[in-house]
């Protein structure tokens, strides 16, 4: 289920939706006009580098892809310009503080949580950890891994999109 399908009434006058506007987006209100815009939440991940060329990849603690390798990142909350999310994300996931952040690349990404699948424009961005050996496992990760980006698996990436981000960052062109 999407946040769409969660209106069943317009959240202005409590009219019920009407069934030619089932799943679809904006939701219309036939009541009072009421028009609602369902977006993608937007998350921001890092490609985080120590001295070596090695990158951090996380194993992720929980669903959705607990088990999984990721990077470093999450959502960015209100008010927060992706950079400033990613790094307050980075810092409550690994511990690390990053320098010289770059965007690579952007692609959709479905997230699956407590029943609801919630689409996401995910931003993938490179950068550089100020001081590699703080990084620890904190919030949501189950472990840490130094690795080269090109020794990853495609069945231990966590997302769709972060295999297209890998790509992009190996200078492959997009699918």
């Amino acid at each position: 289920m999407t946040p769409v399908d969660l209106f069943r009434f317009c959240p202005r006058c409590a009219a019920a939706r009407p069934p030619d506007n089932a799943g679809h987006t904006p939701f219309r209100c036939g009541g009072c006009g009421f028009h609602f815009y369902f977006n993608p939440t937007v998350a921001a991940a890092a490609f985080v580098s120590d001295p070596g060329g090695r990158v951090l990849f996380i194993r992720r603690a929980k669903d959705p892809a607990g088990g999984k390798l990721g990077v470093p990142g999450g959502f960015v909350d209100f008010g927060e310009s992706a950079e400033d999310g990613l790094r307050r994300e980075v810092r409550e996931e690994v511990g690390l503080e990053l320098d010289r952040l770059r965007f690579l690349v952007s692609f959709p990404n479905l997230y699956p949580y407590r029943e609801v699948t919630y689409p996401v424009v995910d931003l993938y961005f490179t950068a550089v950890a100020v001081d590699p050996s703080a990084a620890r496992p904190l919030d949501a990760v189950l472990g840490l891994e130094w690795r080269r980006p090109d020794e990853i698996p495609d069945d231990e990436v966590a997302f769709p999109s972060l295999r297209v981000a890998l790509r992009a960052l190996a200078g492959e062109p997009r699918p």
